[in-house]
């Protein structure tokens, strides 16, 4: 993996509540275009693609793609839950990294239905029964959804554990709605205050409330890469390349610590931030901007910690400190995050790195964070599965 992939092209379209958008396959055509004309390339330069989603059948990425070319490709449908966007990048950025190809694209979308996640298959085990059985002992709560109550026992973990106040998640929405405003993509652009989130409907009471969770978003987002030499070649853009990378997946301690912050995801994360932090030669401190995985709020502030951002328990210190925005020590969520962007969970990792390359083009508007020249990618699957990419401007 001696080679480096350029990020030469980029697209985004704007998030849609259910219902509100075009179907999947329109979403994912709009959004290949707009990387392929950000990077200035066709679908015939195209050698491989990577496609990502979570709900929907097999081939869906050739039903996207076939209307923007039909070159007879590799064309590879990928479905690791949250993560499923960036481990289409991962996959695509080894493609490039190998020598295998010199250019690739990588699309990610997601046409999702109203209200909580839920499984489609109901006649067979499903991957969460092992999370689920850890959830019902530590946390009970059978009646919340799934997913608000493994992040929502996360969050309850580190309050106990460290003291942490409900006032701190609420800091977090609040934070990431100022973010969005100035995100012309973001599906929330209106502006709350931590109060506001306080007193928004508990969900889950002293541990939640709405506005600290995701909305379930429509959407897509996509990625051209190339290899250095095409680039060159060809005039492309090549002031964004993937400096280091890392997917990680659970080990026994997900199951065996009876901790639900870890059950999570919190060792997975820390363990993928750690092995980039190695390649880059870099550490926490020399990132710039962060584009993390805030499902729900809880989750971005245990992340703070997995990534080292902070110290493990000064969560609440970091976010009083203004250590997470602008004019701290590292802008989170500069896009809104999935919080106020919103979360089509196939394209969640590719609308990322639209942020990110975004930001160290010196091309993100008023968000813009002064002279970013790290970025850092985190996007979390459960069931589970981790990608850390540290972008760096050239």
């Amino acid at each position: 993996m001696s080679r480096r992939a350029f990020v030469t092209g980029v697209g985004m379209i704007p998030f849609a509540k259910p219902g509100a958008s075009a179907p999947y396959h329109e979403m994912g055509a709009q959004a290949a275009r707009a990387a392929l004309h950000d990077a200035g390339l066709s679908y015939d330069d195209i050698e491989q693609a990577y496609v990502g989603y979570v709900y929907g059948d097999s081939t869906c990425g050739q039903k996207a793609l076939y209307p923007v070319g039909m070159t007879g490709i590799p064309i590879v449908n990928v479905n690791n839950n949250c993560s499923t966007g960036s481990t289409a990048l991962f996959l695509a950025r080894q493609a490039v990294a190998s020598g295998a190809v010199d250019c690739v694209l990588v699309l990610g979308f997601e046409q999702m239905s109203p209200g909580a996640l839920a499984s489609v298959f109901t006649d067979r085990p499903t991957p969460f029964d092992d999370f689920d059985a850890v959830t019902d002992r530590l946390v009970g709560k059978p009646e919340i959804p799934l997913a608000l109550r493994y992040f929502g026992g996360a969050g309850l973990a580190h309050m106990e554990k460290y003291g942490t106040p409900l006032e701190a998640f609420a800091m977090i929405r609040a934070k990431a709605s100022r973010h969005a405003v100035n995100n012309p993509l973001a599906l929330f652009r209106k502006e709350v205050s931590t109060q506001d989130v306080l007193d928004a409907p508990m969900i889950w009471p002293g541990v939640m409330t709405r506005l600290m969770a995701c909305p379930p978003t429509c959407g897509a987002a996509a990625a051209v890469l190339v290899s250095e030499e095409f680039a060159a070649k060809r005039g492309l853009k090549k002031n964004v390349f993937i400096a280091a990378q890392a997917m990680t997946t659970d080990r026994p301690g997900t199951f065996e610590s009876n901790d639900m912050m870890r059950l999570v995801g919190y060792d997975m994360s820390r363990e993928a931030a750690a092995k980039v932090y190695e390649q880059a030669g870099i550490g926490a401190d020399d990132v710039d901007v962060v584009e993390l995985h805030d499902c729900f709020a809880h989750n971005e502030l245990i992340t703070y910690e997995a990534l080292g951002l902070c110290p493990e328990g000064g969560a609440d210190k970091f976010i009083r400190d203004g250590d997470n925005t602008y004019g701290g020590k590292v802008v989170t969520n500069p896009s809104g995050g999935l919080l106020s962007k919103g979360h089509p969970l196939g394209a969640t990792g590719l609308a990322q790195c639209f942020e990110l390359t975004h930001q160290l083009r010196g091309s993100a508007g008023a968000r813009q964070v002064e002279d970013a020249r790290q970025a850092l990618q985190h996007n979390l699957g459960l069931g589970g599965a981790c990608v850390v990419t540290l972008y760096q401007r050239a």
